[in-house]
């Protein structure tokens, strides 16, 4: 009896672990009315939201959810370029000018995304999630009426990427100091008695525990940034054809489609080690994308 009553203990956790660990499908925008600008982007937005609402894992306190560390990390990555995503709605593509004032709605949203994501209570973070995709779902309807605005030009898209940039290289730093032994000098200044200053030699090894949590963050942050880019290709179509970009976009959301595959455990192994090193095999695909983002700016500011 007693050996029964723990394979069914056993087989609930394996059970419960194996479900909160699924990575989230592609988006289904669904029949988008294309002649209001901005509409893919914000239900890109609000979607990915309602999506991390249904199951938030980074504030779980509970066993045996609490055990995980993956899906957890994926979504705070995810996380992180919808924070990307609603700051420069806010600030940038709802506004004709810097002096307009702000859309409330997408202020609000921009407000309830800024909470701690692995606040539990007194709020908890599905709280703030819920306002972000209501008050982005009014911005969408109000979008249809005229009521809010969504300006598609190329120095909005441009400001977007540079933020993309920004959020991507430091998920590749974190990649690419995988390696074991790596010390880096720094420029963290010290002053020594003569007054001159030198770089401090600064140990950034990370721990071997938090290889794999390094690895799903930058999955979730290139999830979420394929899903952005699939809505600025309808968005901004007019603005891509113009600079010649539609293939770079489509060159950038192969890259990201290739960031996500699975390794059944997250190696670290050295150059010469018969074992995989996933960070660097991840870093290298997640860094070209960077770079064409990089020449897209460009492109649009030059082109």
């Amino acid at each position: 009896m007693a050996a029964a009553v723990l394979l069914i203990i056993f087989l609930f956790i394996v059970l419960v672990m194996a479900f909160n660990s699924r990575k989230p499908a592609s988006l289904d925008l669904g029949k988008l009315d294309k002649r209001v600008p901005g509409i893919a982007f914000i239900t890109t937005n609000e979607q990915l939201t309602r999506q991390m609402l249904k199951n938030w894992l980074p504030n779980d306190l509970f066993w045996p959810t609490v055990l995980l560390d993956n899906m957890p990390n994926f979504q705070l990555g995810e996380l992180e370029v919808v924070r990307y995503n609603v700051r420069v709605l806010r600030d940038n593509l709802s506004r004709m000018r810097t002096t307009d004032k702000l859309d409330p709605f997408a202020e609000a949203a921009f407000t309830s995304l800024s909470n701690d994501p692995k606040k539990w209570w007194f709020p908890s973070y599905e709280s703030k999630l819920k306002q972000t995709a209501n008050n982005l779902q009014v911005f969408s309807n109000n979008l249809r009426v005229g009521k809010s605005f969504f300006y598609p030009r190329a120095d909005n898209l441009a400001e977007l990427l540079r933020q993309y940039a920004s959020l991507m290289g430091g998920v590749n730093t974190r990649l690419i100091n995988a390696p074991r032994d790596l010390d880096q000098a720094l420029n963290v200044e010290e002053t020594l008695e003569q007054g001159a200053k030198a770089p401090k030699l600064v140990n950034i090894d990370i721990p071997w525990y938090r290889i794999d949590d390094n690895f799903y963050y930058a999955q979730g942050v290139a999830y979420a940034l394929r899903e952005s880019f699939k809505a600025i290709r309808i968005d901004f179509l007019a603005v891509l054809k113009d600079k010649n970009s539609v293939k770079l976009v489509d060159k950038i959301l192969e890259n990201l489609d290739r960031c996500d595959f699975e390794p059944l455990i997250v190696f670290n192994g050295d150059p010469d080690s018969i074992f995989a090193n996933h960070s660097l095999n991840l870093s290298g695909v997640f860094n070209d994308a960077r770079q064409k983002i990089n020449s897209l700016i460009i492109a649009l500011m030059q082109g």
